[in-house]
């Protein structure tokens, strides 16, 4: 009797066991940012506070990028199954659809991570996209942003006229679009090869990230001539993972997962934008460097050129032209446009 009991006990707790195996996941994510970036770190405190909120059932590995694939090849791994999800810029995936360039970076919409934020919780953008994802095999968990993003120079530029031929790293898609329209000659490069380029003379400015982020990078080390505060480029920093391990999920974990994402995005603004101000003084005060500041004026002719963009990129595909209709109809009624 007692060894029928024994045995009945050892098959249960080998059942718990299994159960608790299967509720387990062991996740890998890849980032679009550079390890020991300021971006990069938050990332890694995401993926430590998923194991926290899941109670350790849940563990993010959280690899910056090109550690399992290219930056712009992340879409095609997360679908594959290769990874089992990224934080990047959906701009870079602007080949494979124009949609991804307007959902992803349409330049000039944007002032504050705020105003991102609301058209993908309350203008729609959220399930839009993720209609536009599903065919990839590939979930979006949420939207996050950085302050709007710096350009690391090594030559002074202080207008729309300054950017007449300057060579500059831009990302594929609306970006590149939109500072060829406004006369520079962008240059297509990952982020980890700006701060060579810069030092070589490959190019004079760069399209890279924040203030702060570019400073973590040493990109001030040999761009004397940062503009900031940032006014043209506010690009999605997507959180997204595999659909398929998505819909294994239980809708508690779902849940638990948003709100994770939610905090990420939260965080990332308010860092890196505390983070920006600091940096901002440090290099008031170091020799040799100088930041500018464009006029108001000189914004709004910048951001009238990258609005003209918008259109012909919705014409190139019908999730395009979905994504331009319901962005350009929150703007309106957000009274942003």
């Amino acid at each position: 009797m007692m060894k029928r009991i024994l045995a009945t006990s050892v098959a249960a707790m080998a059942l718990v066991s299994a159960a608790a195996a299967q509720d387990s996941m062991e996740l890998q994510f890849q980032s679009s940012d550079n390890s020991g970036t300021a971006a990069f770190e938050i990332q890694q405190e995401w993926a430590a506070r998923v194991g926290e909120m899941s109670e350790g059932r849940i563990t993010v590995e959280m690899l910056p990028v090109g550690s399992i694939v290219e930056y712009n090849e992340t879409l095609d791994a997360v679908g594959a199954g290769i990874l089992d999800g990224h934080i990047t810029d959906s701009s870079y995936f602007t080949g494979k659809d124009a949609a991804f360039a307007l959902i992803g970076n349409p330049v000039g919409a944007y002032s504050s991570p705020e105003e991102l934020r609301g058209f993908f919780n309350d203008g729609g953008g959220t399930e839009l996209y993720n209609e536009i994802l599903e065919p990839y095999g590939v979930h979006f968990i949420g939207p996050a942003a950085q302050p709007a993003e710096a350009i690391p120079s090594t030559i002074p530029i202080d207008s729309v006229a300054d950017l007449q031929g300057v060579k500059m790293r831009a990302p594929e898609g609306m970006v590149q679009s939109v500072f060829a329209a406004a006369g520079a000659a962008p240059v297509n490069l990952p982020q980890s090869e700006v701060f060579t380029s810069l030092d070589k003379g490959v190019i004079s400015a760069a399209d890279a990230t924040t203030l702060a982020t570019n400073h973590s990078m040493g990109l001030h080390d040999v761009a004397l001539h940062p503009i900031w505060p940032g006014f043209h480029s506010l690009p999605l920093n997507e959180v997204s993972i595999n659909a398929a391990t998505w819909d294994s999920m239980s809708e508690e974990d779902q849940q638990m997962l948003t709100e994770s994402v939610a905090w990420y995005a939260e965080t990332l603004a308010e860092r890196i934008g505390q983070r920006d101000e600091e940096v901002a003084e440090e290099l008031r005060a170091t020799e040799g460097v100088t930041i500018h500041t464009w006029s108001e004026e000189a914004k709004r002719e910048f951001r009238q050129i990258a609005q003209e963009q918008w259109a012909p990129f919705a014409e190139r595909s019908e999730n395009a032209q979905r994504v331009y209709e319901a962005l350009t109809t929150y703007l309106t009624d957000q009274g942003l446009l």
